[in-house]
């Protein structure tokens, strides 16, 4: 089939680089154009757009979709189907009538859970024990539309929803393949979503990830985990934000025995490394990083501020 093909960050990579090698033709690839990166903030194509342009493929960079010359250029592409992962904007309806298949979209939740712009953060956040990724015919509503396929990927306690977005980017890009072979067949038809189960994964901001040390330590842990790499956890030590990576439940630190209770963000540093109180037990924590400065692991941040008994994260 002759597809066009939409994306634009790295999560959407390996889709791109699996219809690349079937025996389907990418006859153009849409995504956002070039955006100011890197300390001389020079414009840099999107992950999507440098493959593109590696592979020799078209590449469409409106400011809108809903650009008349985008629509234009689709009718003379006349693309059997346009797949889409992680684009970044809404497709207008003149464009998603184009193709005769529609586009197909891939989402990274079990939908009707988690539609929306972060699926993934939020089923980190929420706790999770499996999420997944879908297939489905795009249509106006906000992931709304008819299922498909979908594949199951468990949620590890330890997931970062980096660590989680990349698997699914990988399992996803497998069955996004095998949607288009099967709708090339004529063997597929989407199915409703269910009425039940709908849930919604709104872009989690920056104020979003700033830390309640008041919350029980579960919350905690989830919330940086659901937050890393992006927008990234933080706090204020001294009215300075200090990002933080991933931390852990303090395991020296059962329920009811003593040290177990330290108060709500409060800052203790021992031959372990550095904990933080919560509502619950303290957390432990793994990086940080201080305003102007490079990533470091919490013990080295403390050597260096040297913590004031009672002083808190707020």
């Amino acid at each position: 089939m002759r597809l066009l093909f939409a994306g634009t960050p790295e999560v959407a990579v390996p889709s791109l680089k699996a219809l690349l090698a079937s025996g389907h033709e990418v006859v153009a690839v849409l995504t956002r154009p070039d955006a100011r990166a890197g300390r001389g903030r020079s414009p840099a194509p999107s992950p999507v757009a440098a493959l593109a342009r590696e592979a020799g493929i078209e590449t469409l960079t409106p400011a809108r979709p809903s650009d008349p010359g985008l629509l234009h250029r689709l009718a003379e592409l006349a693309p059997d189907c346009c797949p889409i992962v992680a684009y970044g904007g809404l497709i207008p309806p003149a464009a998603l009538a184009v193709p005769r298949l529609g586009w197909v979209n891939l989402h990274f939740s079990l939908l009707p859970a988690w539609r929306g712009a972060a699926p993934v953060q939020h089923a980190v956040l929420h706790g999770d024990d499996v999420t997944g990724a879908s297939t489905f015919l795009l249509e106006e509503g906000l992931d709304t539309g008819p299922v498909y396929g979908t594949v199951a990927e468990a949620v590890r306690p330890d997931d970062t929803s980096g660590d989680l977005l990349n698997r699914l980017a990988a399992a996803g890009a497998q069955l996004l393949l095998a949607t288009v072979d099967g709708l090339s067949a004529g063997r597929l038809q989407p199915q409703p979503q269910p009425t039940d189960g709908v849930s919604y994964a709104p872009k989690l901001s920056v104020d979003d990830a700033r830390v309640d040390w008041s919350a029980p330590a579960l919350r905690v842990d989830r919330l940086v985990r659901a937050c890393t790499p992006a927008p990234g956890a933080w706090t204020v030590f001294r009215g300075e934000r200090l990002k933080l990576g991933p931390v852990r439940l303090d395991s020296s630190a059962a329920p009811g025995a003593a040290g177990s209770v330290v108060a709500p963000g409060t800052v203790e540093v021992d031959r372990q490394g550095v904990r933080v109180g919560t509502a619950t037990v303290p957390v432990r924590l793994g990086r940080v990083q201080p305003a102007g400065r490079t990533p470091m692991a919490a013990a080295d941040w403390a050597r260096g501020v040297r913590p004031e008994p009672g002083e808190s994260l707020r």
